[in-house]
C-alpha cells in the first residue's frame, strides 16, 4: 500500500496525541539541560497543525507538508520551531507532484527532510541534538530499501535506529544549543530532541507499518 494524502493526515494527527502524551517527558529531559519547553513547544506546534489542517485541507500531499511546516514555524518556540518546520518543508518538496508514495519516495521524503534538519542546525553526529536519532535512522532506512523491504519494515528499522540514536545522546556532551553551555554537566542526560525526533520515526511507523507494507 503506498501512502497517500489521508495516510499523511493521519500521521500529523497521530504526532499531535504523541507530543500531548509526551509532553511531560519531553519537558523534564529539557529541564535537566535546556530551558525545560522542549514538550509544551511540540505540543503547542502539532495542536496547531491538526487545527490548521482539520480547517483548511490542502489538496496534495506537498501542500499537506507545506503548510504543517509553516504552523511549526510560527508556532514552536526555540530552536524546535525552525528545525521542524524545515523538515517537513524540505519533506514537502520531495513529495512534490506526487498522488502517493512508494517506499522509495518515503525514504527519500525523509532524507530530505532530515537533510534539511541537518543543514539548518549545522549540527554533526555526536553533537548530542536530534540529528543524532534521526542520521541513524536515514541510514538504516536507505539500507532496508536496498536489501529490498517494504515500507514497514523500513520505517521499524528507521524507528529502532532512531530509538538505539536516541538513547545514546546520554553519554554525550552537548557541542550544540544550550545544552553545550552546561559542557560535562551535560553528560547522563537523554537528548530532548533526539526524543522527539525518534517519536516522529516511531509513529510513522506505526501509522503507515501496515503488514501488507512489509
Amino acid at each position: 500500500m503506498a501512502v497517500r494524502k489521508d495516510h499523511v493526515l493521519a500521521w500529523l494527527e497521530a504526532l499531535q496525541q504523541v507530543y500531548a502524551e509526551n509532553r511531560q517527558l519531553l519537558t523534564d529531559l529539557d529541564a535537566a539541560i535546556g530551558d525545560a519547553d522542549h514538550g509544551i513547544n511540540m505540543d503547542r506546534g502539532f495542536t496547531a497543525v491538526k487545527a490548521e489542517l482539520g480547517t483548511n485541507v490542502p489538496g496534495d500531499l506537498q501542500s499537506i507538508l507545506q503548510a504543517a511546516a509553516t504552523v511549526l514555524i510560527r508556532t514552536v518556540g526555540g530552536a524546535a520551531g525552525p528545525l521542524y518546520g524545515t523538515f517537513f518543508l524540505r519533506a514537502s518538496v520531495a513529495a512534490s507532484g506526487k498522488t502517493e508514495l512508494d517506499a522509495a519516495d518515503v525514504v527519500a521524503m525523509f532524507q530530505a527532510g532530515i537533510e534539511g534538519v541537518q543543514q539548518r542546525g549545522k549540527a554533526i553526529a555526536g553533537d548530542k541534538t536530534m540529528v543524532d536519532a534521526l542520521l541513524p535512522a536515514l541510514a538504516a532506512m536507505r539500507a532496508s530499501l536496498k536489501g529490498g523491504a517494504g515500507l514497514a519494515r523500513i520505517l521499524y528499522e528507521g524507528a529502532a535506529a532512531a530509538e538505539a540514536g536516541m538513547r545514546a545522546t546520554i553519554p554525550m556532551q552537548a557541542r550544540k544549543g544550550r545544552a553545550s553551555y552546561l559542557g560535562e554537566r551535560s553528560i547522563g542526560h537523554q537528548d530532548p530532541g533526539a526524543t522527539s525526533s525518534y517519536l516522529l520515526l516511531k509513529t510513522a511507523a506505526s501509522v503507515w507499518g501496515h503488514p501488507n507494507n512489509s
